[in-house]
């Protein structure tokens, strides 16, 4: 019988065809294990093989178009001769059939490693009882590209200088029923690589190298693979350093009575035992504070946190987030501690103080850029509408409430994409691609869209008039972060602290001494990405109370990404709870930025994406609409 919706070609038939064969020939034609020897120390996986030093010092180094000379040759497979292997992988190129002998290359998903077949020599193996059979070479013959199967015999180097397996028993052990991904190019559509990232490992293991794969890691890109062990890399360096600093790792809830420890909304559920809602975690923080408070002075969490939110370049529902605390230490001990970790990370894990994001090279050698939010906005402000608009912003200006809301407004009216587009275009010119009467057409234009839009956000706000209500503070605050965000944020490619948010957007975090309006937060931008949130912790039982009701206010607002109150938190915090800092690392990001990865969906194994659409539905949908 076959699978109803696995798609029925001229290949698969053939598969099809071939498995009943090989299971007459073998009987069980999907076998339970098969135990691979061990001449390298280790496992001798195909990786293990190619990468040992006494096998590669036989292996010739030829240029193209050389062969090995005889007597070397020789040499060498009178030792290699005597080197017995069992090796297994899956078959990664459609074989080279010679008459009564065959090369065909095995993959274990890393490496690959050529097998010779000859006739007279291969036997095969039943997987019933494990005996020997004759038909050997008939039963390679029934091999299809992609197959697993298992071979033992001796090591040897061909005559154009290829350490290979001479095979002297088959064994089959998995047949692969669909037709492999293309051996040159892979798969090219990144919703098939995102959506079956199985195929796109596949894909990755048999790809051919070419001259443009080679290169070094600034501009070669990573394959699938390279991508999640470098993923893999990351996190236990970050780990490390952890521990090496005395941090202990713990885990917390997933599942939570209250969806609380970050402003987001959550995925619900129903416990049924328990008769009660619960919530997927949208944070751990809260619960790695309760841990300060019982005397881990020093604690983490690596944790999967999941938000019902939208998904986009940089967001996915479900995703990875380093959490840690340190008691005693403020905003700007957790800065220092955290510019630290992520040089050590990226000089241990790429062997480089360097990254790109796209061709933009990003050295974290030097010290990290530190600016308030208000300083970013005003420095990049004058970097891309200065000259223009012949307004000019600075601190000062945007300590006045009236101000910001213009701003705010403007940011709202102004067409960003067509007045950024041209602003970009416009750099460096006049040159050889922008004429100098271009470059003033371009500029006129600039000044005339900024004109028109800065007139229409002063009208609105006349108009509107300028009542500040209760909810001013936060709406204030909620204007210079959305200001932020569309002026400086995508100019933030070196590593750069911003620091200085306002406190009522900030409901976990202690004000500053100097400014109550002001909360001790930072968050950390690289390549223009937010990859890090940290702040001294509020400890004061009775303001994070207060702080709670705000947020509930909101709620009742309609913000339904407000916190809700966690009492239990507020017991705890009342036991008394040490002066703290802590920090959020979005690891998925961070992976994203050292992998040279422009998609969230290219770091995650298996991102959360739309239904796959059958092509039934998809054809009657057409039918409909004609």
């Amino acid at each position: 019988m076959s699978i109803p919706f696995i798609e029925e070609n001229d290949q698969t038939e053939a598969r099809r065809e071939h498995l009943e064969e090989l299971r007459r020939l073998v009987g069980n034609v999907y076998p339970n294990k098969f135990e691979r020897s061990r001449s390298t120390g280790g496992e001798d996986t195909i990786t293990a093989i190619v990468e040992n030093e006494d096998f590669q010092k036989h292996v010739p180094q030829l240029k193209e178009g050389e062969r090995p000379a005889p007597e070397s040759l020789e040499r060498a497979n009178a030792e290699l001769n005597n080197v017995k292997v069992r090796i297994s992988g899956r078959i990664s190129s459609p074989p080279r059939v010679m008459g009564k002998a065959a090369f065909v290359h095995l993959s274990d998903g890393v490496s690959r490693l050529q097998i010779y077949v000859r006739k007279a020599d291969v036997k095969g193996i039943h997987n019933d009882d494990g005996a020997p059979i004759e038909e050997g070479w008939e039963l390679f013959n029934l091999l299809d590209h992609g197959d697993f199967i298992g071979v033992s015999g001796y090591l040897f180097i061909t005559k154009t200088g290829e350490l290979s397996v001479h095979v002297e028993t088959l064994q089959f052990l998995a047949k692969a029923m669909l037709p492999m991904p293309d051996k040159m190019h892979g798969i090219s559509d990144p919703e098939i690589r995102q959506r079956q990232r199985y195929a796109d490992l596949i894909a990755g293991s048999l790809k051919v190298e070419t001259g443009e794969d080679s290169g070094d890691s600034a501009s070669r890109e990573l394959s699938s693979r390279e991508v999640f062990e470098r993923r893999s890399r990351i996190i236990r360096e970050m780990r490390r350093f952890l521990d090496d600093h005395d941090y202990i790792e713990v885990e917390t809830p997933m599942l939570t009575a209250k969806a609380t420890g970050a402003a987001a909304k959550p995925f619900e559920t129903y416990h049924n035992a328990l008769g009660i809602k619960l919530y997927a975690r949208i944070a751990p923080e809260l619960y790695l504070k309760r841990l300060v408070v019982g005397g881990f002075e020093k604690v983490y969490e690596l944790n999967r946190n999941f938000r019902n939110e939208g998904i986009d370049r940089t967001h996915n529902p479900e995703f990875t987030m380093l959490e840690f605390y340190c008691a005693y230490m403020d905003v700007n001990g957790m800065m220092d501690f955290c510019e630290d970790m992520l040089r050590t990370v990226v000089e241990e894990v790429t062997g480089s103080s360097v990254i790109y994001d796209g061709r933009f090279p990003i050295d974290f050698r030097f010290p990290f850029n530190r600016l308030t939010m208000k300083q970013a906005i005003t420095e990049k402000w004058t970097w891309m509408f200065g000259g223009i608009g012949q307004v000019e912003i600075s601190e000062e200006w945007l300590s006045k409430p009236e101000n910001i809301k213009l701003l705010a407004k403007f940011i709202d009216y102004l067409p960003r994409d067509e007045f950024f587009s041209i602003r970009l275009s416009l750099m460096g010119a006049p040159n050889e691609s922008v004429s100098e009467q271009e470059f003033v057409e371009g500029f006129r234009k600039l000044t005339l869209i900024f004109a028109e839009t800065w007139q229409k956000a002063r009208l609105h706000l006349q108009t509107s008039g300028q009542e500040f209500g209760a909810d001013e503070e936060v709406r204030l605050a909620e204007d210079v972060a959305y200001i932020f965000d569309a002026v400086a944020q995508g100019f933030l490619k070196e590593p750069t602290f911003i620091y200085d948010f306002p406190k009522a957007i900030s409901p976990l975090s202690k004000a500053s001494p100097s400014n109550p309006a002001i909360a001790e937060r930072f968050e950390l931008f690289i390549g223009s990405l937010e990859c890090a949130n940290g702040f001294s912790e509020l400890n004061d039982p009775k303001e994070q109370y207060e702080r709670f009701l705000e947020q509930a206010q909101a709620r009742e607002r309609g913000d339904e990404e407000a916190m809700v109150l966690d009492e239990d938190y507020i017991r705890a915090l009342s036991y008394g709870m040490p002066p703290a800092a802590g920090i959020g690392i979005g690891i998925d990001r961070l992976v994203m930025l050292l992998t040279n990865k422009r998609s969230i969906r290219d770091v995650i194994l298996f991102p959360h994406m739309r239904p796959e659409r059958k092509v039934e539905e998809a054809m009657e949908e057409n039918s409909e609409e004609s």
